[in-house]
């Protein structure tokens, strides 16, 4: 029986390395398909202009460029945290850049590259009432997105608080703002921008759980174009590729407040 079941395991994950695009497929289609957020700044959003802008755009355009010699030969596909390994499974994107934390949950439905980005889990509340711990929470209603890493934290870590689950981040921050939450959970890098753009909240849980690190993520088995990222990703590294990208696309939206040092991994 473990024998037919070791056969069978490594069939479907062939099956799903075929029908992964392989670096060469993509090259020979002319653009590559990444997945990203459209309301999430200043990671990925839409800017005034109607184009995909942000920290997480940026890399996007320059693996574009590193494949096809043109950063703008990238199809931009909008997904939703819960979303993400869905349109990865299902062939609709080639990569994942949306403020994608490395999970060993996650690591078992897709491959993460090297990781660009640090993270943490922050709450955000209003200034007048703010969360400073879990235990505030207590006969609170928090807010989370579906398929986040605040969402798995807390599944497993159950407050003593009504919860309320989003698809959408927008949909979140809506709710927040129109006081049907106490306090919202989600990636501290974040809600930092998000607390400085909306005058009366404070992140005052600036980090729950461990702290944790954001990746591009593939599809699984898909080791051709995983190990590509690798190489690209140290590259950019040696370069000083992510310094620039948080001085152009992050440090305009924090200002001096947040050190960069606590997003960005230095090697």
């Amino acid at each position: 029986m473990k024998k037919i079941l070791t056969i069978f395991t490594a069939l479907a994950l062939s099956f799903i390395t075929l029908n992964a695009s392989s670096l060469d497929e993509i090259q020979k289609r002319g653009i590559v398909k990444i997945g990203v957020f459209g309301d999430k700044l200043p990671f990925g959003y839409i800017d005034s202009d109607g184009k995909n802008a942000g920290y997480d755009i940026e890399l996007a355009k320059r693996i574009a460029k590193e494949l096809f010699g043109d950063e703008s030969k990238v199809e931009y596909l909008l997904v939703d945290p819960a979303t993400r390994v869905e349109f990865l499974n299902a062939n609709k994107v080639d990569i994942i850049l949306a403020n994608f934390t490395k999970t060993k949950e996650r690591e078992r439905v897709v491959d993460f590259a090297s990781p660009y980005m640090k993270v943490s889990i922050g709450v955000v509340s209003k200034e007048s009432n703010p969360i400073k711990s879990v235990d505030d929470l207590k006969g609170k209603t928090l807010l989370i997105n579906k398929g986040t890493t605040s969402d798995l934290y807390f599944t497993k870590n159950k407050p003593d608080a009504k919860i309320l689950k989003f698809d959408q981040i927008a949909e979140t921050l809506a709710a927040m703002l129109d006081g049907r939450g106490d306090a919202l959970a989600h990636d501290n890098v974040f809600l930092f921008a998000w607390a400085k753009n909306n005058p009366g909240h404070v992140v005052a849980i600036e980090a729950l759980g461990n702290e944790d690190v954001i990746a591009p993520a593939v599809k699984k088995g898909n080791k051709e174009l995983l190990n590509w990222l690798n190489e690209l990703i140290a590259k950019l590294e040696s370069e000083k590729f992510f310094a620039a990208a948080y001085d152009k696309t992050i440090r305009p939206v924090y200002g001096d407040d947040i050190n960069p040092a606590s997003v960005l991994i230095e090697k």
